[in-house]
């Protein structure tokens, strides 16, 4: 397999070259290190967004956008699909690295993670990457700096002047749009954590609507991650039957029903205090190769119609 930060890199020269239609921004640090502006002072739109989930696969997955329907609303809904899962959703879309600096706090997904390895993934997928060159996407309501650059090409042993750093904050529809595109991953990686080995995970396909806009960041965590666990389907052709495959549905945790702005406020917005069963598509299909076919959970959309403010 190519390097996937060679591969993402192309992409990012894309956005670079198309920068004032896609409505994002680009700026060189001193260090050398470019970062683009996908939704934090940008507007940004979907084709950013969706560019920007193309740059955190690496290009190993299909992405685009459709018009679907929550509680009768018409939605935009973000569709990937990947024959490459172990690769383009948990070597590189995973949101793993975090950034969590003197005066920065951020999630960093995309290829960079690939040339550090050091989450137990990489140790099971058996893939490493190597190139001069990186790129890892910034999930922050602040702007990456030169104290981020640092720390990203001291991790990654890549020339500061060699890292690419996509921003958007949560509250963004880059930051909608790219929460959507996250279906089929946190399917994936749910399976991973239950045990199931994802190299025998052979192609993954997922949708989630595009939850509404909010600079409020605590209300758009709430809505993207509730895209995705009450609006979120997934289908997956596996190799190996398996019994876990009944606890991958968000339905399998125990906060099932409850919006996710009140769950991360019972955990004192943090993450990890979270069960992990919870960040999870609401509805799959598992197609076990020459085996049977498990369809399992189903979506919310009341849930998410309240959710979203949709009246």
């Amino acid at each position: 397999m190519e390097s996937i930060n060679r591969m993402a890199v192309e992409l990012v020269d894309e956005a670079l070259d198309f920068a004032e239609e896609l409505g994002i921004a680009a700026y060189e640090l001193d260090s050398g290190a470019t970062v683009l502006d996908f939704g934090v002072e940008a507007d940004g739109g979907i084709e950013a967004g969706l560019l920007l989930a193309e740059i955190q696969t690496a290009g190993l997955a299909t992405i685009q956008s459709r018009t679907g329907e929550v509680a009768g609303a018409p939605l935009p809904h973000v569709e990937l699909v990947t024959d490459h899962p172990a690769l383009a959703l948990l070597c590189s879309q995973k949101a793993g690295w975090e950034l969590t600096l003197d005066d920065f706090d951020g999630l960093g997904s995309g290829p960079a993670r690939a040339l550090v390895g050091e989450e137990s993934e990489f140790q099971v997928v058996g893939y490493y990457d190597e190139f001069d060159l990186t790129v890892l996407t910034v999930e922050s309501h602040l702007l990456p700096g030169e104290d981020v650059v640092e720390h990203v090409a001291e991790t990654a042993a890549v020339d500061p002047s060699g890292v690419f750093l996509p921003a958007y904050a949560t509250g963004s529809l880059a930051g909608s749009v790219t929460a959507a595109a996250r279906a089929a991953e946190l399917a994936t990686f749910r399976l991973f954590e239950l045990g199931y080995d994802p190299t025998d995970v052979i192609s993954v396909s997922g949708t989630a609507p595009v939850a509404p806009v909010s600079y409020d960041e605590g209300i758009a965590m709430g809505r993207s991650n509730d895209a995705v666990a009450y609006g979120g389907r997934v289908y997956l052709h596996v190799r190996e039957e398996f019994d876990g495959f009944e606890a991958v549905p968000s339905s399998a945790a125990d906060t099932y029903g409850q919006p996710f702005y009140d769950v991360f406020e019972d955990a004192g917005w943090d993450f990890h205090e979270v069960e992990g069963s919870a960040f999870a598509p609401a509805q799959i299909t598992v197609d076990v190769a020459d085996g049977p076919t498990h369809v399992l959970g189903d979506t919310h959309e009341d849930l998410l119609a309240e959710s979203f403010g949709l009246d």
